[in-house]
C-alpha cells in the first residue's frame, strides 16, 4: 500500500492515479479482511473501487489526461498536511492496544449490542441492527453522497452530450 500511494504521490497522469486509487482500496479491502471487518471491506471494495473508479473516469473523460504544472511550489499545504498528519498520530498515542479486550468499547459498547439489540430494535441479526438502526442516520448519509455524486456524472455526461447534438 506504502508503495502505490508513493507512485500515486509522484504520477502526473490522471488516468495513472485513477487506476492507482483503485488499487490503493482494493489493496485496504484486502487489509481489512485480514482484520476481520468483512462488512467494511465490502463496502470498500464497492464504494471506493468501484464506483468512485468509474465516477472518476467520467470526470477525467470530461478533463485533460495530464495534470497542469503547478505555477508555484506548494509549501503551504505540505506544511499544512504534515501537520494535520502529526496531530493526528499524536491522537492516537493515547488510544488502547488494537484486540485489547481491556478497551472501553469491549467493556461497554459490545456487551449492549449483544445484549439488547433485539429488544431495542426488533431486528435479530446484530449487525444489521447497528447498520439499521444504530447507525441508521449514518447509513442514510453515506448512500446520499453515493447517490448525489452519481447523479452529479450523470448530469455532467448529459451536459457534454446535450453541446455535441447542438455543434451538429
Amino acid at each position: 500500500m506504502a508503495v502505490t500511494v508513493i507512485v500515486l504521490a509522484r504520477s502526473r497522469n490522471l488516468f495513472a492515479v485513477v487506476v492507482l486509487g483503485s488499487l490503493y482500496s482494493f489493496l485496504m479491502a484486502t487489509v481489512l479482511v485480514a482484520l476481520d471487518a468483512v462488512d467494511v471491506a465490502m463496502t470498500e471494495a464497492s464504494v471506493g473501487a468501484g464506483i468512485s473508479t468509474v465516477l472518476l473516469l467520467g470526470a477525467l473523460y470530461l478533463c485533460k489526461s495530464e495534470e497542469a504544472k503547478p505555477l508555484h511550489r506548494p509549501w503551504l499545504p505540505l506544511v499544512v498536511a504534515s501537520a494535520c498528519g502529526l496531530v493526528l498520530v499524536y491522537g492516537t498515542i493515547g488510544l488502547p492496544a488494537f484486540s485489547d479486550p481491556a478497551a472501553p468499547i469491549h467493556a461497554h459498547v459490545v456487551p449492549r449490542y449483544l445484549n439488547d439489540a433485539l429488544r431495542e430494535t426488533g431486528v435479530p441479526n446484530v449487525v444489521t441492527a447497528v447498520l439499521a438502526s444504530y447507525r441508521g442516520y449514518d447509513t442514510l448519509g453515506e448512500t446520499t453522497v453515493v447517490f448525489t455524486a452519481g447523479a452529479g456524472v450523470i448530469a455532467l455526461l448529459r451536459r457534454r452530450r446535450d453541446r455535441k447534438e447542438q455543434k451538429k
